[in-house]
């Protein structure tokens, strides 16, 4: 099998590289282990920057986004008895950002890449990397027990975090950077009426809290427990009455709660590989970076990455110019470590750290305080939350 670029990773960054170069008439094939349910299964962040949502108009998949998707212009922060909302449009010249599903934007694409006979190869076994730094790199792996090989002339690595393609880079040119954060967080996911039209971040004294939503009758959940936590710890009666605890009054007065009809822990991590290039290998989205979820950041980071890669395989592959590959790393994580440094800030002021003492908690404190009376605080936090641009 021969392509012009190989995409490691089936789900939404892989799938929106494979849908963009084939717009622009580049070829590509995408190898993605895991089944397509398995990946349509998986229940992730659901707010897109007008970054994200704006690629994905480009790359023709934003119509049931524009449909179906709630358009948010704010949110809060609850501290102590003390509420600000943050006001995105007023503060960033009218930019929102859109609740849209991870799983919703996965399934697009996959609908998309169907729609134009898109190569997307799932349930691939084994797949292994070779000749990153030759002329045509190529990616073995096994389908229905045959063994395949595909050659490309680029490898485009958007396998996640323990995917192959970041392990293919030698470890004397990998360089790793690592905060893990003590404590995770516990989501859970119901059929019930969101608390409110928009997010609410709390921190408690006991710990962070976040309301999230879906849809108007989809509500997502969070709040703050420790590592060594398992779910059959956390009932569904515990869930809530600890949720309802870390939200300010009148919000946990008409909660509604309803059975969970899904239930997660998730560890918080801030992680960045550098560079993002080996060879022919370009890393986007988890393979080469991680950040906590609470800046929503995730997905939004991983759709960057796409920006740049994508223009910059097209002017190659179409064009012949190869500065914008050369380019990449660099121009990728600069992006990178400013969403970075926001989710740090994000997740160090809303959550209790088990380690800290009554200094950094009055550190919190005072930092809350200052972006209750500032403007210019409250519009540093907005410019953030509604995404950086593309420079």
């Amino acid at each position: 099998m021969k392509t012009q670029v190989a995409i490691i990773g089936g789900g939404p960054s892989g799938l929106l590289l494979s849908q963009l170069l084939h717009r622009a008439g580049v070829d590509s094939v995408v190898l993605e282990r895991r089944s397509r349910d398995y990946v349509l299964g998986r229940i992730r962040a659901g707010v897109l920057e007008q970054g994200l949502t704006d690629l994905l108009r480009h790359a023709g998949v934003g119509a049931r986004m524009d449909r179906e998707g709630e358009i948010h212009d704010g949110f809060s922060i609850a501290v102590g008895g003390r509420e600000l909302r943050v006001d995105l449009a007023g503060l960033t010249g009218g930019k929102t950002v859109t609740v849209y599903g991870q799983t919703e934007v996965t399934r697009d694409l996959y609908a998309a890449r169907e729609a134009m006979d898109g190569a997307v190869i799932t349930q691939a076994e084994d797949i292994t990397l070779h000749d990153l730094t030759a002329d045509r790199p190529r990616v073995t792996f096994v389908k229905d027990g045959a063994p395949h090989t595909l050659e490309a002339a680029f490898v485009a690595g958007c396998d996640g975090f323990h995917g192959v393609s970041r392990k293919s880079i030698p470890a004397d040119i990998l360089r790793e950077y690592e905060k893990v954060y003590p404590f995770g967080w516990l989501g859970i996911l119901s059929e019930t009426p969101p608390v409110a039209e928009e997010l609410i971040y709390a921190r408690h004294d006991e710990g962070f809290a976040l309301c999230s939503l879906r849809s108007r009758v989809l509500s997502r959940y969070y709040v703050q427990c420790p590592l060594d936590d398992r779910i059959e710890d956390w009932p569904d009666d515990r869930f809530w009455a600890v949720l309802k605890s870390r939200l300010p009054g009148d919000v946990a007065a008409r909660l509604v709660t309803g059975p969970a009809i899904e239930k997660s822990i998730a560890p918080l991590r801030s992680y960045v590989a550098e560079p993002m290039r080996y060879g022919r290998l370009f890393l986007a989205g988890d393979a080469a970076h991680i950040v906590p979820p609470t800046g929503a950041k995730g997905l939004n980071l991983a759709a960057s990455d796409i920006h740049y890669l994508s223009r910059a395989l097209i002017a190659c592959c179409r064009d012949g110019s190869e500065q914008a590959l050369m380019d990449y790393s660099a121009r990728a994580l600069a992006r990178v470590w400013k969403a970075e440094r926001f989710s740090w800030w994000m997740t160090t002021l809303l959550h209790r750290f088990p380690e800290d003492g009554a200094f950094n908690h009055r550190i919190q404190q005072a930092e809350f305080d200052y972006l209750l009376g500032s403007r210019a605080a409250q519009t540093a936090l907005a410019e953030n939350y509604v995404g950086l641009p593309y420079a």
